[in-house]
């Protein structure tokens, strides 16, 4: 194996292991990594910040993809060189259901790919979907912790503008449209990255979920529902990580160890 730098996440692929829970914001590492065994920094480069412990004494990465596609495509890419095989993506989203409450978990089975890094990996024909073991594991942890959450389809987007100001821009048609056609759809929340990796994950055979926290909910704020937004993400990374345990285990037992 190359034990040069991985360019952009600044770990040399020693480093890498088979399972990542992958956060956007940095600023979020180190919480999640406090419910890892063991756990230390590992590399700062860029939007990548990483931390490396221990779920059930199984190696895992937890690493910033930063906003947007093409940052999240380079960390699962470069993550894939280094030997991952599983990865946990941790977001917030915006509810686009009227049920969905803020503070409510989202657990994505596949995403709309209204980015445009996907488009450079796959036709446009080919969905972006998450792994079916892991979107298991997500809700078996979500019903152990006694959360409430949705499973279903999202959009992911690029211009996080051109969904809360889309009158601004000179597409507003083309954005309030299909904005009215995902409702219309049942698509549950929208957010920036998981469409993304869920389509590089299926070119690098990565298998891929995602948990998300909804901070708010527009479509509630201007149907006259008086909620607060919650920033708290807890509840989710308590999921991903006892997803991760359900998923480790189980890789164990299939395995044979």
């Amino acid at each position: 194996m190359n034990e040069e730098m991985l360019y952009h996440i600044a770990i040399r692929p020693k480093d890498g292991c088979r399972y990542a829970i992958l956060p956007g914001d940095p600023g979020r590492v180190e919480k999640i990594a406090v419910y890892l065994e063991d756990a230390e920094p590992l590399a700062q480069n860029r939007e990548f910040t990483s931390w490396k412990g221990k779920i059930c004494g199984e190696s895992v990465i937890v690493m910033s993809t930063g906003i947007g596609g093409p940052s999240a495509a380079i960390a699962l890419e470069e993550l894939a060189d280094a030997g991952l095989e599983t990865a946990i993506r941790i977001g917030t989203c915006g509810g686009m259901q009227l049920d969905i409450i803020p503070g409510d978990l989202v657990i994505p089975t596949a995403a709309v790919r209204m980015d445009g890094t996907s488009k450079e990996y796959a036709p446009v024909e080919y969905p972006a979907a998450a792994d079916f073991s892991v979107v298991n594991a997500l809700a078996e942890a979500a019903e152990r912790l006694g959360c409430r959450f949705h499973t279903g389809v999202i959009q992911s987007k690029d211009s996080f503008y051109g969904q809360h100001s889309p009158e601004r821009m000179p597409i507003y048609y083309e954005l309030e449209n299909k904005w009215d056609a995902w409702k219309r759809l049942g698509v549950l929340a929208s957010e920036m990255e998981t469409a993304t990796l869920f389509t590089v994950g299926a070119v690098r055979k990565v298998r891929m979920g995602c948990v998300l926290h909804s901070l708010w909910n527009q479509e509630r704020k201007s149907s006259g529902y008086s909620d607060k937004d919650v920033f708290d993400t807890d509840t989710a990374v308590r999921t991903a990580v006892e997803a991760m345990k359900i998923i480790i285990k189980k890789d164990r037992e299939r395995n044979g160890e």
